[in-house]
């Protein structure tokens, strides 16, 4: 995102409508993450944003393997604020070298059912959802259950 299209916001240069929310992100995390700032621009869209974000949160994925689910995501469409966040997060929960190296390289991933998460998110993405039953099963067979495939 350009700096001057999207600017950088503080709690303090946000739009008033936004200034609760990322204040309260800065709260919790100790820091406002680049795509908050960006995203306080439109305090609607920001709001959205952290609402989905905490729904994903409170899906039957593990933290460690919901960011495999965000990274895949984010190094497969380039976006490298969201590498740059996720990767910090994965070292916060102490994943392995091996396992961000991987995913930021969008190499096979060294724990089989980590990467038959990531192959399984790719899929998704690029059959826009329509996976090959092959794919699906492949994903159950590495353990997922259902539900797993649908929160991904």
């Amino acid at each position: 995102m350009p700096e001057h299209v999207f600017p950088t916001h503080t709690p303090d240069t946000a739009p008033p409508a936004a200034r609760p929310t990322i204040e309260g992100v800065r709260r919790t995390f100790g820091y406002v993450p680049t795509a908050v700032a960006r995203l306080a621009e439109s305090p609607e869209t920001l709001k959205g944003f952290l609402t989905v974000n905490k729904i994903f949160e409170s899906s039957g994925l593990a933290p460690l393997e919901r960011e495999v689910v965000v990274l895949t995501v984010a190094t497969r469409n380039e976006c490298h604020v969201c590498v740059a966040l996720h990767t910090a997060t994965l070292h916060r929960l102490g994943a392995a070298t091996e396992l961000v190296d991987g995913l930021r390289a969008g190499t096979p991933l060294p724990e089989a059912r980590l990467e038959a998460l990531r192959r399984f998110v790719l899929a998704v993405l690029e059959r826009r959802g329509a996976v090959p039953d092959e794919d699906l099963r492949a994903f159950l067979a590495a353990g997922y259950q259902p539900r797993h495939a649908l929160d991904v």
